[in-house]
């Protein structure tokens, strides 16, 4: 059970560079991917690119989240399948996420993330709750 927690946290760790490549695209059709100041350009961006940029850091965000609750749940030894179905749900979750940003689902994008925190949150109130 230890070694698919883990799995999810390596996806969960994937995420933000997935995210990042329909970012890197839109950057490149607004006049090329400006290196030398990329985040001035990506706050530049409009409709799609904006929606990729924010999809992008807030991955980052989540994952800060997901990595306290799996470290939480392996510290205390709550690694079971509960706690490896929340994983799945959470990663589940913040592919459905990325997808509803970048497609413009704004009110189902808010319900898969509300499910991706509540998995999270539910992994450490476990953790806390049974050591």
């Amino acid at each position: 059970m230890t070694t698919s927690l883990l799995l999810t946290m390596f996806l969960a760790m994937l995420l933000p560079f997935l995210a990042k490549a329909p970012l890197a695209f839109a950057m490149q059709k607004s006049g090329g991917y400006d290196n030398h100041n990329p985040r001035a350009q990506q706050a530049a961006l409009k409709g799609f690119g904006q929606r990729a940029n924010a999809a992008h850091y807030n991955s980052f965000e989540a994952l800060l989240i997901y990595a306290c609750a799996v470290f939480a749940a392996l510290a205390t030894g709550i690694v079971d399948q509960t706690t490896v179905t929340l994983g799945w749900v959470f990663i589940a979750s913040r592919i459905a996420y990325l997808l509803c940003y970048w497609f413009d689902y704004s009110t189902l994008r808010s319900t898969v993330w509300g499910a991706g925190m509540i998995a999270a949150f539910t992994m450490i109130g476990r953790a806390i709750l049974g050591s």
